[in-house]
């Protein structure tokens, strides 16, 4: 009867040390994006996307005239240092970058503040081109070339390499942003991935994107804008290792103990 009853502990010790571990596992569901992409219309999504100009951008704004000189004022530099034999001195000037305000303005040279803030790089470029027209000759057509030199995204969460990253095409969708940040690690919510993104006025909202979703290259979040915010939320699965994470090591102790001493107890009673 003693035998039997050690037994029972001993099978029943084994039970409850596999059923914590299969607990501890889970199934990957949902893993495979757009799932549906054979039944997707993705005629909407034929357009070509360029950036807005936001607060907090900076710009690089080039003018290139036939006449040099004419282009001068309007082309700013710094200089930049340099070490030569332990001294500073500065060379190579570079293009004098423009903040873009809370107000979306800044100070250009000559004409002084322009409002820039919602317009395209191609809108800018044409609105600047006709304002600086009339300090020059009547035969120059200056070329307005503007560039943003602050665009930047952040992608945190489940990711293997989460940060923030600059983005020197000014235009990324939220596939590529995952993929600089080496795509969703295997816990990771394809169904509930969340952006967080600022609007012009400062004000803050949350979309919520679904990956497994082909519907999604027809979002309006499905290109990025500077400074937005991409957190991938765990899944269960994660959520659950991490809640019994620091108390994986107490369970397989105190079966480690059980099952020496059924052992123990077994070995005294059999003799």
């Amino acid at each position: 009867m003693k035998k039997s009853f050690i037994k029972q502990i001993s099978f029943f010790a084994l039970i409850v040390t596999t059923a914590f571990l299969l607990g501890s596992c889970g199934s990957t569901k949902n893993v495979a994006y757009f799932q549906n992409s054979d039944t997707v219309d993705l005629s909407q999504s034929q357009f070509l996307y360029d950036a807005k100009i936001m607060p907090k951008d900076q710009l690089t704004i080039t003018v290139s005239t036939t006449n040099d000189e004419a282009a001068v004022p309007f082309n700013l530099t710094v200089p930049t240092p340099q070490s030569v034999n332990s001294r500073s001195s500065y060379s190579q000037a570079m293009l004098q970058t423009y903040l873009v305000d809370n107000s979306g303005n800044i100070t250009y040279p000559i004409i002084g503040e322009i409002h820039v803030g919602g317009l395209t790089k191609s809108e800018a470029e044409n609105m600047i081109r006709e304002k600086i027209k009339v300090y020059m000759a009547e035969t120059e057509n200056p070329i307005v070339t503007v560039r943003m030199t602050g665009y930047q995204i952040s992608v945190i969460g489940e990711v293997a390499r989460p940060g923030t990253f600059t983005v020197s095409r000014e235009k990324i969708t939220v596939l590529e942003a995952l993929a600089q940040a080496g795509d969703l690690t295997i816990y990771g919510m394809r169904n509930n991935v969340q952006l967080i993104r600022e609007d012009a006025d400062g004000k803050k909202a949350i979309y919520f994107l679904n990956l497994n979703d082909a519907n999604l290259i027809n979002s309006p979040y499905y290109y990025l804008q500077q400074n937005d915010v991409i957190y991938v939320t765990p899944n269960k699965v994660k959520a659950q290792n991490s809640s019994v994470g620091s108390m994986t090591s107490l369970w397989f102790s105190a079966t480690s103990i059980l099952i020496s001493l059924t052992s123990l107890l077994y070995n005294i009673l059999s003799r």
